[in-house]
């Protein structure tokens, strides 16, 4: 499993990049998120939220100390952060009784500008290992309790049309299958990744969600099965699904 120095991983960590391992692929080393930074940590963590949909595009952050308990990083490092986001257009700083930080509503025009194809491409490469990882270490050992709600995730996929809820059941899925497999802390690095992606990448269209839902089905009948290559394969058919 990931070896992650806090409950958020490796930030600020002097030195060169560290090394995390995952049980079943040996060593990684110079992963991307080497050096990522606690502002960093605010910002994916901003971005997957709304992706998520717990605070949309109008809509209030909590207040700076209440974010700053939540990811247990200073009070002072979210507060640079969220000018940050407010500088980029990201947020909106608002004064009075009613102000507070908001997300901006032209999120989504905003965080187009930001798209970054290499770094995506290598913290896609990289979240492709980790749950090629878990697949393997937990096949025919996880529980088939513990996949119901994954499978309830699957079965709603297929029923909404409106693109931002398609890509928020995505995340969701890919949240809880590293829960399921690795464990709370391990959905946390998880969390990570995807929130950087969440700002590097766009939202996926929902024709693209159908055909990896497909994918996540046939990784949950090969995880119930206890068939690991099969359900390595299938985790592999998801990102090229997502590619074409």
């Amino acid at each position: 499993m990931v070896n992650a120095a806090g409950k958020f991983g490796p930030y600020n960590l002097p030195g060169p990049a560290p090394t995390t391992s995952v049980t079943g692929v040996g060593q990684v080393r110079a992963l991307p998120f080497g050096g990522q930074s606690g502002s960093d940590l605010v910002r994916s963590r901003i971005a997957l939220r709304v992706r998520l949909g717990s605070v949309r595009p109008g809509e209030r952050l909590p207040d700076a100390g209440v974010l700053a308990e939540e990811l247990r990083i200073g009070e002072i490092t979210v507060r640079r952060a969220l000018e940050g986001m407010c500088q980029d257009g990201l947020l909106d700083r608002r004064r009075g009784r009613t102000g507070g930080t908001f997300v901006a509503q032209d999120w989504d025009t905003v965080v187009a500008l930001m798209h970054d194809a290499e770094e995506a491409a290598a913290l896609d490469a990289f979240h492709l290992l980790l749950e090629c990882g878990l697949v393997a270490h937990g096949s025919g050992e996880v529980p088939a309790e513990r996949l119901d709600g994954l499978r309830a995730l699957v079965e709603e996929m297929e029923r909404p049309e409106d693109p931002a809820r398609m890509a928020e059941l995505e995340t969701r899925f890919h949240l809880d299958l590293a829960e399921a497999l690795g464990g709370p802390g391990i959905r946390e690095f998880a969390a990570d990744l995807l929130g950087r992606l969440c700002l590097l990448t766009p939202a996926p269209q929902s024709e693209v969600v159908r055909a990896q839902n497909s994918c996540h089905a046939e990784l949950l009948r090969e995880l119930g099965r206890g068939a690991t290559d099969p359900a390595v394969q299938a985790v592999k058919a998801h990102q090229r699904s997502r590619h074409r």
